[in-house]
């Protein structure tokens, strides 16, 4: 690594990822950026194919479980992404999904090996269809919102033997006619989002294994015809449940299970599945992170605003303010005002995509009479999500008892950053609620720091970290809160933005670099976010080590290397190509742009001793 970190250095490496970036925009305008292909993804599709018809789809299921063949890990499992470790939820979902398409024999190696190392992870030798489905449910604990679907995946597909489905715990499928208040009263082990999920996989689970129970059985009978016809009036026009793989296709096998094949909802997701096949025969975990990649993209480029022309500004503010909800959700109930990450039907508003619109928007300037009004509904939509601990959860209000409806400390520092920012175009009672939720977004980050200055992210994590936890992460992004923040005149948080600089340069690597947490491999990602929050603090020698990594690794132009550090629904790792580029636009941006202040600055320095001599 060369510490020579001139500006000139700083200032082409910055433009070079700038225009990097750019090329990646869509013909649109705005960016969609490309997923990973899914191990998780793949399986399920497949399952979901060949029980609706393994004839019809014998092309797809082929091409899928060849792919999952050339992509096993050496050890015999599968994880999320090409790069992730085995996992033993994505493992015997692949495994099921031979069985389901009755390909053991053709693919008898590929197998093999997937028992003997699910065999491992459950503790069991040989592998028992009881230390399986135990060992998946105590991945998830009392979150059943994954643990049931790969349970009765597995039960379907015959992997967990001939009285596979008592393994399988009931979802009461029965509550999706009721009103949706229910949920939150109850305080039940599913989460708004998995709707689809619980109508479906109930239904399948009660079909093979009915409760004993003569009035539950009755009811669920009673009810099963309406929750279906819930189930099709939720249903995106794509087909695609929150432009989901997994989810659309564990709705899809457990219709078909039943023996719905014909039914509309299948039909839609079997289209939804076959549009979605990659040309190497896999599926992603979701179709796309437009929305949240484009937001991500202008927050970047902002460090360096003559990159965007003002048709490019305008462009993407139009489809940015295209892309609010104006009505209520149909499945979470979210009210109007938010943004989900995708400008697909299946998207959903939540708390990170509708504070980086919110932040996109006044970066792209200036602020229309259009813009004010969709920004205020944002502002009113985040405000009306906080939890009473004062923090933000992911899709609505939460009840405590999930992760995606708890408080989150780095979606609570992303909407402090677009709330204060709003500030200005806010009236006289928008503004007093908007400084009292800032107040009590600080209370709580505060509360939840942890005791050696970090914090922890929902939606991303490290594989190499303890517990999966990323750090890096959460602490870089809280950072970035507390010194915008404090820009705007809010000092009551300066203990903790010190703390967290402090454990940042302390996480810092020898070579410069940052993981997702102290002693983990290097990321471009995870350098990048770190040192854009460390940029410009009295860190001065961290700050210059990691921009001469950074720069050395785009000059060696080995910076465009996707780091799986994303977190899907249910901790399903992904890694997004755009990733490394729009971090990296971030922070070298930046630090170009701290350089350029302090050239000027030295510039007067210069004229005014000029000047007195």
């Amino acid at each position: 690594m060369s510490l020579s970190v001139s500006a000139e250095r700083v200032e082409r490496a910055a433009q070079r990822a700038a225009q990097a970036l750019l090329a990646e925009m869509n013909a649109q305008g705005h960016w969609t950026g490309e997923l990973s292909s899914s191990a998780l993804s793949t399986a399920t599709a497949v399952t979901a194919l060949a029980v609706t018809d393994r004839v019809a789809h014998a092309g797809p299921i082929a091409g899928g479980l060849r792919w999952l063949v050339e992509n096993q890990n050496v050890d015999g499992g599968w994880g999320d992404t090409v790069r992730s470790k085995s996992n033993i939820s994505t493992t015997a979902l692949c495994w099921a999904a031979f069985g389901a398409a009755e390909a053991d024999d053709v693919n008898r190696a590929a197998i093999t090996r997937a028992e003997h190392w699910l065999a491992s992870a459950a503790g069991s030798q040989p592998l028992t269809p009881h230390a399986l489905a135990t060992a998946i449910a105590d991945r998830y604990g009392k979150d059943r919102t994954f643990s049931v679907p790969i349970l009765m995946m597995c039960a379907l597909s015959g992997r967990l033997g001939p009285d596979g489905w008592k393994f399988v715990m009931p979802l009461p499928f029965e509550l999706a006619a009721l009103p949706h208040q229910i949920f939150g009263a109850l305080q039940l082990p599913v989460v708004s989002y998995a709707l689809p999920a619980l109508i479906a996989i109930g239904q399948v689970i009660h079909h093979f294994a009915p409760t004993r129970n003569p009035i539950a059985r009755f009811f669920r009978a009673l009810v099963s015809g309406r929750t279906l016809r819930v189930l099709a009036r939720i249903q995106p026009s794509t087909g695609g449940f929150l432009e989901a793989t997994p989810l659309t296709s564990f709705v899809t096998m457990s219709l078909s299970g039943m023996g719905r094949q014909d039914h509309v909802v299948v039909k839609k997701g079997v289209e939804f599945l076959l549009a979605s096949i990659r040309s190497n025969g896999s599926w992603p975990i979701d179709t796309n992170l437009a929305t949240w990649v484009t937001t991500l993209s202008i927050k970047a480029l902002a460090h360096q605003p003559s990159t965007l022309t003002p048709e490019q500004r305008m462009t993407l503010r139009e489809w940015l303010l295209g892309q609010q909800h104006r009505e209520e959700h149909p499945y979470t109930h979210a009210a109007p005002g938010g943004w989900a990450w995708t400008d697909l039907p299946g998207g959903v508003p939540d708390a990170d995509d509708s504070p980086g619109t919110l932040l996109a928007l006044l970066a792209l300037g200036p602020v229309t009479s259009e813009t004010e009004f969709a920004g205020r509904l944002g502002v009113r939509w985040l405000l009306g999500l906080q939890n009473r601990d004062g923090g933000i959860p992911t899709f609505c209000r939460g009840w405590g008892a999930l992760p995606f409806d708890r408080s989150s400390p780095d979606l609570t520092a992303h909407t402090l950053r677009a709330l204060s920012a709003w500030l200005p175009q806010l009236s006289g009672g928008e503004k007093r609620r908007t400084l009292r939720g800032i107040a009590r977004g600080l209370r709580f980050l505060r509360r939840v720091q942890r005791d050696d200055g970090s914090w922890l992210p929902l939606w991303f994590g490290n594989e190499h970290a303890r517990d999966d936890e990323n750090p890096t992460y959460g602490t870089a992004h809280v950072l970035l809160a507390f010194r915008e923040l404090r820009q705007r005149g809010f000092e009551s948080a300066r203990d903790l933005e010190n703390a967290a600089a402090a454990w940042l340069v302390r996480a810092q690597r020898e070579d410069g670099a940052w993981g997702g947490a102290p002693g983990t491999p290097a990321t471009i990602e995870e350098t990048a976010l770190a040192l854009e929050a460390l940029a410009g603090t009295e860190y001065v020698l961290p700050v210059k080590r990691a921009t001469a990594w950074l720069i050395d690794q785009v000059e060696a132009d080995t910076w465009r290397e996707p780091s799986p550090i994303g977190f899907y629904f249910a901790k399903l790792w992904y890694f997004e190509k755009l990733y490394p580029l729009i971090f990296t636009v971030g922070a070298l941006g930046k630090v170009a742009a701290l350089n350029r202040i302090r050239t000027v600055a030295d510039e007067a320095v210069t004229v005014d001793e000029s000047t007195h001599a």
